[in-house]
């Protein structure tokens, strides 16, 4: 199964459904309007409220301001249909110049959670290492490979996700919100409007995306540029979903979802055996923009081939050379993770292949289990993030606060194009001076790498090689979870970040 989404898989665990009400025979229901207040009707956020704290990033003490408030969404008419709810860190006293970073996850469907209390906020929370359970403490501590030393930080939570919230009802929050069209126009807006209300409208500007929020950067960065009048000096794409088409598994014609896959399921066979590098990967990128790609070509009637062609997936991902050959080399992203540990009842996850836990039916036939990974992070990074806004921070509001959710994923108005592809190109075509990231760990099987490096190997020669960055590290979706990766990121991030000053 593919899908769009930081959390595809824990998105698909929708909750279970409380009881319907039942109502006896001689007491009617009451009337609709009873049971929900209509969205205008609701209780309008807090101010914004901020506080001082501090951290230690990079070996060095940085004193900052945590602010968390809302910003209205306006419909042409001036009335107001949605609130988004954003997370600044700001440094006081910094001159108005000093760049400040905007950040979205993905999902659709997900709040800026992530990006913030796991990769480059100034505090963080453990999650995504082996034997990390949805039980441990939810306290959160500094981050040493935070950016926040290099520039400010604002997390954007889109409509539906964390606190932010539609004030109209649901058919027409689906057409303002869940599209990719509209995503983009309203989140441009927000963007606008933070900097302009905090006087930032002549600092460096920069997006960071995770997943589907690395879908959303190129696209808000041109639309910021030629429709909202704002420049953009780079954007970092973490594990981005670029180019839906290719990683798409609807056309049995095309090879390149295999091609994308095959890479990142070869990276966890080499890891696992203490070998991954870039070094080892190379010859296996190799093997498969060439010699794969004819054997594949030649389909399954060409015996010889597809005996070629199995024997050499089997030998890159590990797994039984018996089985790859009856699946004609073909290997799925779910069979990969559930039979390269199935003697130890172990299956891996997603985001990192190499992320595992107990398989609760592998007597099963089917696959009947949820992310491994997503499933242990969603009850840490919920309750680190609840206890921070509103007891830490003190920004007190009524509502649950949706680190994933399913509701939106479910509504959202896929268009499965390359538009992020093209407006990345046409982004940094008519802005020279504009830097790109795009960062992703080996093991990752739901935003392969490979899929990015044929994306920058086609760019034209304006995407040379000193303004489009393509790095990997050891990890999975959610790299800079592993230290090391998170301080490899920093460094590369505060060296293009210096580069474009």
């Amino acid at each position: 199964m593919r899908t769009v989404s930081l959390a595809c898989l824990a998105l698909s665990l929708a909750l279970a459904a409380g009881p319907a009400a039942t109502y006896a025979a001689d007491k009617p229901a009451p009337e609709a309007k009873d049971e929900k207040k209509d969205d205008s009707q609701l209780a309008p956020f807090p101010e914004a409220k901020s506080i001082k704290q501090s951290a230690v990033i990079g070996g060095k003490t940085v004193n900052y301001v945590a602010t968390v408030g809302s910003l209205p969404v306006k419909d042409e008419k001036g009335k107001t249909i949605g609130e988004v709810v954003y997370t600044a860190y700001t440094v006081p006293g910094a001159p108005t110049t000093r760049p400040v970073t905007f950040a979205f996850n993905g999902g659709p469907g997900a709040a800026s959670v992530y990006l913030n209390l796991g990769a480059i906020g100034p505090k963080r929370v453990q999650f995504g290492a082996q034997g990390d359970a949805p039980s441990d403490s939810a306290v959160l501590r500094d981050n040493a490979n935070s950016w926040l030393d290099f520039t400010d930080l604002v997390f954007i939570d889109p409509i539906g996700t964390g606190f932010s919230r539609s004030r109209v009802d649901a058919e027409a929050t689906k057409k303002a919100f869940y599209t990719s069209e509209n995503d983009i126009k309203y989140l441009s807006r927000i963007v606008y409007d933070w900097l302009n209300t905090n006087g930032r409208l002549t600092s460096r500007k920069y997006l960071a995306g995770e997943s589907y929020g690395g879908y959303r950067v190129p696209r808000l960065a041109y639309y910021l540029q030629t429709q909202m009048g704002v420049g953009i000096n780079g954007m970092t794409m973490v594990s981005p979903y670029l180019d839906p088409p290719a990683i798409g598994e609807d056309d049995a014609l095309s090879p390149l979802p295999w091609m994308i896959n095959l890479p990142a399921m070869a990276a966890g066979h080499l890891e696992r055996e203490g070998k991954l590098s870039a070094e080892t990967m190379a010859p296996i990128e190799q093997y498969l923009k060439t010699e794969f790609v004819a054997d594949f070509l030649a389909g399954p009637k060409d015996k010889t081939a597809t005996d070629r062609l199995s024997a050499k997936v089997a030998e890159i991902t590990g797994l039984d050379p018996a089985l790859v050959r009856r699946m004609d080399g073909r290997v799925d992203i779910g069979t990969y993770l559930r039979e390269i540990r199935r003697d130890q009842g172990l299956v891996g996850s997603v985001y990192d292949s190499n992320f595992t836990a107990y398989d609760p039916f592998p007597a099963s036939a089917r696959a009947q289990y949820g992310d491994p990974l997503l499933t242990t992070l969603i009850a840490p990074t919920t309750s680190a993030m609840v206890d921070f806004v509103t007891r830490q921070v003190g920004w007190k509001v009524d509502a649950r606060y949706n680190a994933l959710s399913n509701e939106v994923n479910e509504a959202w108005d896929r268009d499965n194009s390359d538009n992020p592809v093209k407006d990345l190109r046409q982004a940094i075509s008519i802005d020279p001076k504009m830097t790109v990231d795009i960062v992703h760990g080996w093991d990752d099987l739901s935003c392969p790498y490979f899929g990015s490096r044929l994306i920058v190997s086609q760019m034209p020669e304006f995407g040379r090689a000193d303004r489009v960055h393509l790095h990997m590290y050891p990890g999975g979706h959610m790299f800079y979870s592993r230290t090391d990766s998170g301080a490899a990121l920093r460094r590369d991030i505060m060296e293009s970040y210096r580069a474009g000053a």
